[in-house]
């Protein structure tokens, strides 16, 4: 009886990782938003620079804008693709033409990686807009900018560091195991 119970309970804490399915779904809805937001910012571009005749900074903002979307589009990929094929299923993408390069090695180590980097990346480019513009904001704005920006840079060599000790003492675990 305790055994039947035992094993109805680790079925039920196995099957509850689809309560993330939803989670993902949302994030799809995400995605679709900022399709929007990029399409809107590039329709501004557009109609700016033939119409308005805006200035090559306004030009070069309007820019790194489009590209701040695109890689928290990227971002959200990884999460939504990364994270359902670690935390909830397998994909069975095997062999499928289209099927990204890291998701055949994804592990919640390499995810976290991976989002620390587009984090990073993303930070980078509101850093460089920041620059761009500091004429029009505050000392005090891009200090801490900068702040949070290294801090970012440290706590993804931080991530980095943990990993790669997990994955050494993995090795020697299984190096002792098989001596054994």
């Amino acid at each position: 009886m305790t055994n039947t119970r035992s094993n109805q309970m680790e079925s039920l804490i196995f099957a509850s990782r689809w309560l993330q399915a939803p989670l993902y779904l949302g994030l799809i809805v995400a995605q679709v938003v900022y399709v929007y937001q990029f399409m809107i910012e590039l329709k501004h571009l557009a109609v700016g620079a033939f119409t308005e005749h805006i200035s090559e900074t306004v030009i070069m903002l309007s820019v790194l804008g489009l590209i701040d979307v695109v890689m928290i589009a990227n971002l959200l990929i990884m999460v939504i693709v990364g994270g359902y094929e670690t935390f909830v299923s397998r994909l069975h993408l095997d062999n499928h033409p289209d099927q990204p390069e890291w998701l055949s090695h994804v592990n919640a180590g390499v995810l976290k990686v991976k989002l620390s980097t587009a984090i990073i990346g993303i930070s980078s480019i509101h850093l460089l807009k920041t620059f761009i513009n500091a004429e029009n904001i505050n000392n005090h704005t891009i200090m801490w900018q900068v702040i949070i920006h290294i801090v970012f840079l440290f706590s993804a060599l931080a991530m980095v560091l943990v990993d790669k000790l997990m994955n050494q003492s993995l090795l020697i675990s299984k190096a002792a195991h098989e001596v054994h």
